[in-house]
């Protein structure tokens, strides 16, 4: 294809000039309309930077090329071609960056609904079983995640939307368990081992005074009383104040005379039973 393939012969200096003035007010738009897309997601809470950057050049570019075709339009140009090779191009393109747009439009799902922030801590499905991690960056493409044992890991925006997704701290606060097993013994009341876990829960750093620590009786036997302590806390900070109430209620029973043993609610491993008091 040449360029006499393109133009007719006998070109005006008004077809000239209507081109050029079509490419001209494109370009003027494409600047205009970059500037306003960049505003309107600045007002828009929850669409990032990222994203507001990436629309405001898809607006301008293809405003460009809207002032390009009617500038050939104007020059009488043949833009059968172009359109043609326009078209195998947007339909290559689209099969390329089929992923990418679809991460780009949940992104900006995520964004606008806020299902997830910077900040939460989330639990989604991984390859391996779930992924438990702090959420770092929301941009395009990705959440990325910081796990409690330092590894980063990079999520598609389009799992979180089709996968299952746990917000640990939307509610602004979670509850955790201990298990306590206590020997029982004659002289030994139940309430009065209720109120020393509880007031020694409650003693205990980090766990929310406005949810109060609660005893629930998960089996009775002759033997032994087996106890679950709930306590509340801040999202994040839940196993250094599962460790603190593991330690502050084992002492304060060993203190009152109680024997009992005092673990993170966790089920046995397989084939082993549990410890005996």
């Amino acid at each position: 294809m040449t360029l006499g393939d393109l133009f007719p012969d006998g070109l005006s200096a008004w077809q000239i000039v209507l081109a050029v003035l079509s490419v001209l007010v494109g370009w003027l738009l494409s600047r205009f309309a970059r500037r306003g897309v960049l505003k309107l997601a600045a007002r828009t809470p929850g669409i990032s930077d990222s994203v507001a950057q990436l629309a405001a050049r898809f607006t301008q570019y293809a405003l460009l090329l809207v002032g390009v075709g009617v500038g050939l339009a104007f020059l009488g140009a043949n833009v059968q071609p172009l359109l043609a090779m326009t078209a195998i191009a947007v339909v290559v393109l689209i099969l390329v960056l089929r992923g990418v747009a679809d991460n780009f439009a949940a992104g900006v799902l995520i964004q606008s609904r806020q299902s997830v922030k910077i900040g939460e801590e989330i639990l989604i499905d991984g390859p391996d079983g779930a992924i438990h991690g702090v959420v770092q960056e929301l941009n395009g493409r990705t959440v990325i995640l910081t796990t409690v044992d330092g590894r980063t890991v990079h999520v598609p925006n389009a799992a979180l939307l089709t996968g299952v997704l746990v917000n640990d701290s939307r509610h602004g606060a979670r509850r955790s368990t201990v298990d306590i097993r206590v020997a029982r013994a004659a002289a030994l009341e139940l309430d009065v081992v209720v109120d020393v876990i509880t007031q020694a829960a409650s003693e205990v750093e980090g766990v929310h005074s406005r949810e109060h620590p609660d005893v629930i009786f998960a089996s009775v036997s002759p033997a032994r009383w087996m106890l679950t302590l709930r306590i509340w806390h801040h999202p994040l900070h839940g196993t250094a104040v599962v460790s603190g109430a593991v330690r502050g209620v084992a002492e304060a029973l060993e203190a009152a005379g109680i024997e009992a043993v005092v673990t993170p609610q966790q089920g046995p491993p397989p084939l082993i039973s549990p410890e005996a008091i």
